[in-house]
């Protein structure tokens, strides 16, 4: 049965999304073999005021489901930076969870430590062993770019090592 995943780095200004998809099989215990579908970011100009730059998110967010149809999203859980980012990240999740209810799609949320930890083995591994993993199992001659189309990949992968 082939599984298809969008991971979600949520943000105001930059979103970044990954989508992979892989056959499960019950037989296995390890996990099986993925695949990267596709892997960007959406942008939101600073010049637009708040509401366009929600629409645009909620959008391009409504087209990522239609395109990639996946099974499951798995969320970066919202990390607490400078009070004014947080409070826009979070209208940006609060988008995101609307637009999955609308489309009926399940969701998973890992902290910035999970996702570290499924793939690095280590919870407090630095950003660049977390892209360089991502690059590994994905097989990938490069880390992606930018670094939230990575995060995005990286909570896609540990939301698949739990399948």
């Amino acid at each position: 049965m082939e599984k298809r995943i969008l991971g979600i780095d949520p943000g105001f200004a930059i979103l970044g999304f990954g989508a992979i998809n892989g056959q499960v099989s019950q037989q296995s215990l390890q996990s099986p073999p993925v695949n990267m579908l596709d892997f960007g970011v959406i942008t939101t100009p600073k010049d637009m005021d708040m509401g366009q730059r929600l629409r645009v998110l909620y959008d391009d967010l409504h087209e990522l489901i239609k395109e990639f149809q996946p099974d499951l999203v798995a969320i970066e859980k919202l990390f607490f930076y400078r009070m004014g980012n947080t409070i826009l990240v979070a209208q940006a999740r609060g988008v995101i969870m609307l637009v999955l209810a609308q489309h009926n799609v399940t969701y998973v949320e890992y902290t910035p430590a999970q996702i570290k930890q499924a793939l690095t083995g280590y919870g407090n591994a630095e950003k660049l062993e977390v892209q360089e993993a991502v690059a590994r199992e994905l097989a990938l001659s490069e880390i992606p770019t930018p670094d939230d189309a990575a995060d995005a990949l990286a909570v896609a992968l540990t939301a698949w090592y739990q399948i």
